[in-house]
Parts: structure tokens; C-alpha cells; sequence
């Protein structure tokens, strides 16, 4: 493939390309209540679902534990088309896996809301264009408040304008990374990322090779 992700002559287009993520402007649906604390990686998508590099097919392993109970939030009526999970402190800690936020976007949360996430999990959400917004305890529990009230409560996430809209019509507004808040908008993953950067490495590429032909 070339460096624009045009697809060489003879080359499968279909196995090649690689997959762009989704731009995450706006977004308004039914958010799901998880009222925990330290929900760790392996809750949200537990080892024996790590065999597979596919990014589809994992919500069905998500939070597949707490699942067997069969009560568990995502399997109620009113969220089994959440966009947003409302969760507690600390989500996402525990082991590095991006399946955790792989299996996330397979389910179809886009936008997860704590008072404070482990690092390498909210990096691997930014990556895959699922939005992580910290919040202070207040916020989260009135969020929370309105999450309990099932598929009648929409909350509305406007990144754009850093904005939070619940069902009532309060707002409250977010701090994110800008840099983190461009690669969102502009749906940038880290190949997209790079390619901004074409000319400049078409440039070095050549120079190189001037100068060192050997290589």
C-alpha cells in the first residue's frame, strides 16, 4: 500500500486497507448506569476472549462475568442500545488489553463517563474514537440519577463544545486534551495521524536514500 492508502496493483484492497475510526462530533442516546469502582479490564472483557486481532465480535464477551447473573445493566431493555456508560473512580484499570475498548465499540458505547479513568485504558479509547470524560463525584451521581431512569432519559455528549446535556435540559461542561479532542473530531487513528504527515516523510525517505543507498 502506498502511503496516501492507495492499494498497490495485484494487492487485495478489502485485506490491505486499513480501518479508519468513526469521528466523534456529537452524540445523544440512553446511557447505562454502572455504579461501580474499580472496574478493571478483565471485568470488562475477560482473558478468554483475547485470542482473537479482530476488533468485531466482542461484545458479546463484555463484562461476560457479571453477565451470567442475568441482571446486569446492558442486558435490561431500556440499555441494550447504550451509547454512553455512566461508570465509578478508577475504570478500566488492571492489565493493558485494548479489547477492553475493542469489545466496548463492538456493544456500541461510544462515550464513557467516570470521575477518573487508569491511563492506558483511556489512551486505548482516544485510539478507537470512544470518548472517555472524567467528571467530578457531583456530576457522576447526578448523571447516574438520571441513567436509573432507563431509555426515557437521553443524555446528549457535544464535544465540539466540551457540553453534557441531560435529559432535563442541565448542561455541564468537560475538559479534554486537545490534542485528544482534534483526533476525535477528525476521526485521526495512528496511521491517519501519520499520513498528515506524508509530505515530510516522502522528503525524508528520499533524502535518505540519497544518502545512504546502501539501506
Amino acid at each position: 500500500m502506498t502511503l496516501d492508502g492507495r492499494v498497490k496493483p495485484g494487492h487485495d484492497e478489502g485485506r490491505d486497507r486499513p480501518k479508519r475510526m468513526e469521528k466523534f462530533t456529537q452524540l445523544s442516546g440512553v446511557a447505562a448506569p454502572l455504579d461501580m469502582i474499580n472496574v478493571d479490564t478483565d471485568m470488562i472483557i475477560p482473558k478468554q476472549f483475547l485470542k482473537t486481532t479482530e476488533r468485531t465480535g466482542l461484545a458479546k464477551g463484555l463484562f461476560h462475568e457479571m453477565r451470567a447473573g442475568g441482571n446486569f445493566v446492558l442486558d435490561r431493555p431500556a440499555y441494550k442500545n447504550a451509547k454512553i456508560l455512566v461508570a465509578g473512580a478508577n475504570f478500566g484499570c488492571g492489565s493493558s488489553r485494548e479489547h477492553a475498548a475493542w469489545a466496548l465499540l463492538d456493544f456500541g458505547i461510544r462515550c464513557v463517563i467516570a470521575p477518573s479513568f487508569a491511563d492506558i485504558f483511556k489512551s486505548n479509547c482516544l485510539k478507537n474514537g470512544i470518548l472517555p470524560i472524567e467528571l467530578a463525584q457531583a456530576h457522576i451521581d447526578a448523571l447516574m440519577d438520571d441513567a436509573a431512569r432507563g431509555a426515557n432519559a437521553i443524555v446528549s455528549v457535544d464535544l465540539e463544545k466540551q457540553e453534557i446535556r441531560g435529559p432535563d435540559g442541565g448542561c455541564v461542561r468537560f475538559e479534554i486534551d486537545a490534542i485528544a479532542r482534534e483526533r476525535l473530531l477528525g476521526g485521526f487513528d495512528d496511521i491517519a495521524l501519520s499520513l498528515r504527515h506524508e509530505d515530510d516523510i516522502a522528503k525524508f525517505e528520499a533524502r535518505r536514500k540519497a544518502q545512504a543507498p546502501w539501506l
